[in-house]
């Protein structure tokens, strides 16, 4: 009785009328068919309606056939938040390409290997960064094609292939029936992580999980339909979270934004009406922190999802006063961006504004695009208990964690077999089933056999009013194995000695947490704007 197939199953099979693969493509054919004429991107002085995006996105699939790429070919794109490369998040994939969106802060050695490893038959240069693509181009193996990104922006750059983006797309056909996907399985994008050490790995998107990854920001991120969305994310990064699918989904409006410039940034917040933004905790740090007279005149509230390290409370406080309503995110280049949300609950809201604060730094819970997110025992997968205290690794599982990485089956394997995509971070499960990060697991300092979180460290030092940047990791001592030492950036005129900074710690820690060391310097940092703590820990294991 157990093989024979059930009822439900017999005589209902799938059908092109019933089942058609999830692919954020439909996004843009809805949206230009809903509301053709709402402006759908602004770049500089231009913009273009949906219709109008549609309609370069079709040609530039077809121009990418006439170039030669078939079904599962790789199309790289060196470029700066622009039309060009939000069309290459549809163009590309309507041509049943993968979009390799490269991070245009790498090293010329580092874009070299991926045009490499990711073997890209084209290459989608900006003409800002024109210089960085030739040398990278001289040092690969790989010979993609070359396509130029015409900009006004950058009119003495030089051409580096034989193609302009405008004319190819000029000649291209607007009417092609481009293929798209059969199967939303397939990939759509490859991105590399940002690894402090070794060589980058290649992580594999498929349509599925844009698809739905893009929905669940919509839910998870108040991103509300006819969004204004200013770019300050890259888009190079995870595919910018996801929202260069999310905001198109939702008849929203692109806002393109080359370079994080707080003036330029209040500016287009009070010409364009923004509702949404998102970025890393520096961006809302450069915004915070803005010289005196560069502000902005609105007072409509600006929704900005910050990702990466958790923000410390009194970034998140100034943040409230200026009218950005701050909600913390959390994922990694495995699970598309985003892959949690610290969802807000109506009764926190009566809580003082540091309290509240001290509660948006969670991670929180799984957007609806996982299945679970929780703390795990890295070693048996046993959940910890929920108990606020207990570290253990986060874990993820769900249709939005990586197919795996490209060409690395024994590191997909090792990644993705256990049944749990393990982050490397290590957090705690409070009574609520909200998610802490802690720290990640190499950051921990163990002083003394007591841990020690390198966030709360930091976290503590954010409150000082001249600390503008802060990172913590452990120092070699004698009497207690590991103890904290603290590298400090100050804001511009502000002024703190080594023992006003340790003391300012033990008046918000206990002291044993206290850093025994502060060095004031700027903090190396990776091309997506990470702390290179590894180099701090170098510098430290040398005697400083």
């Amino acid at each position: 009785m157990a093989d024979q197939p059930s009822i439900f199953e017999t005589d209902l099979p799938r059908r092109a009328a019933n089942f058609q693969p999830l692919t954020p493509i439909t996004f843009l054919t809805r949206s230009a068919r809903v509301v053709p004429d709402q402006t759908a991107v602004v770049d500089g002085a231009q913009s273009w309606t949906y219709a109008q995006t549609l309609e370069r996105c079709v040609r530039l699939a077809h121009a990418l056939d006439r170039l030669g790429v078939a079904a599962g070919d790789c199309v790289a794109a060196l470029a700066f938040n622009s039309h060009a490369m939000l069309e290459a998040h549809y163009g590309v994939p309507m041509a049943g390409a993968v979009l390799n969106a490269i991070n245009t802060r790498l090293d010329a050695q580092t874009v070299a290997f991926i045009l490499d490893h990711g073997e890209a038959k084209v290459l989608l240069v900006d003409p800002g960064l024109a210089e960085l693509a030739r040398e990278a181009l001289a040092l690969a193996n790989n010979r993609p094609v070359v396509v130029d990104l015409d900009s006004d922006s950058y009119p003495e750059a030089p051409r580096l292939g034989a193609h302009g983006y405008e004319g190819l797309l000029a000649a291209a056909d607007p009417a092609y029936a481009w293929p798209g996907t059969d199967d939303e399985w397939r990939a759509i994008a490859l991105n590399y992580t940002s690894g402090t050490t070794g060589e980058p790995k290649g992580v594999v998107y498929h349509h599925r999980g844009a698809y739905l990854n893009a929905l669940a920001n919509h839910m998870g991120f108040r991103l509300a339909p006819h969004a204004v969305y200013l770019w300050t994310l890259p888009m190079f990064h995870c595919n910018g979270w996801c929202n260069t699918w999310a905001i198109t989904a939702l008849m929203g409006t692109h806002i393109c934004l080359r370079a994080v410039d707080p003036a330029e940034i209040f500016r287009l917040i009070d010409e364009y009406g923004v509702t949404h933004m998102s970025g890393a905790p520096v961006v809302l740090n450069i915004l915070m922190n803005a010289p005196e007279g560069v502000g902005r005149s609105s007072t409509h509230t600006v929704a900005y999802t910050v990702g990466g390290a958790a923000p410390p409370a009194a970034l998140l406080e100034r943040a409230e006063a200026l009218n950005f309503d701050v909600l913390h995110g959390y994922g990694l280049t495995e699970t598309y961006g985003p892959a949690s949300c610290c969802d807000w609950r109506d009764d926190w809201s009566d809580l003082p504004i540091r309290d509240q604060a001290e509660i948006k730094k969670r991670q929180g819970v799984p957007t609806l695009g996982l299945v679970d997110m929780t703390v795990l025992d890295p070693e048996t997968l046993a959940p910890v208990p929920a108990d606020g205290a207990t570290l253990g690794e986060i874990a993820m599982r769900g249709n939005t964690v990586m197919k795996g990485y490209l060409k690395e089956p024994a590191a997909s394997e090792t990644a993705l077999g256990r049944g749990w995509f393990l982050s490397g971070d290590l957090g705690v499960l409070h009574p609520d089933g909200y998610v802490e990060l802690r720290d990640r697991s190499k950051d921990i300092v163990i002083s003394g056999g007591e841990n020690i979180s390198s966030l709360e460290v930091e976290g503590a030092l954010y409150r000082h009013p001249a600390v503008l940047e802060c990172a913590v990791v452990a120092m070699p001592d004698d009497k207690w194995g590991e103890t904290p030492c603290a590298f400090v950036t100050l804001k511009p005129g502000a002024s703190l000695t080594e023992a006003e900074a340790i003391a300012w710690v033990r008046e918000h820690l206990a002291r044993f947490k206290a850093p025994r060391r502060v060095l004031f310097d700027d903090l190396p940092k990776t091309s997506t704007g990470k702390v290179q703590k590894h180099l701090l820990r170098e510098r430290v294991r040398g005697g400083l």
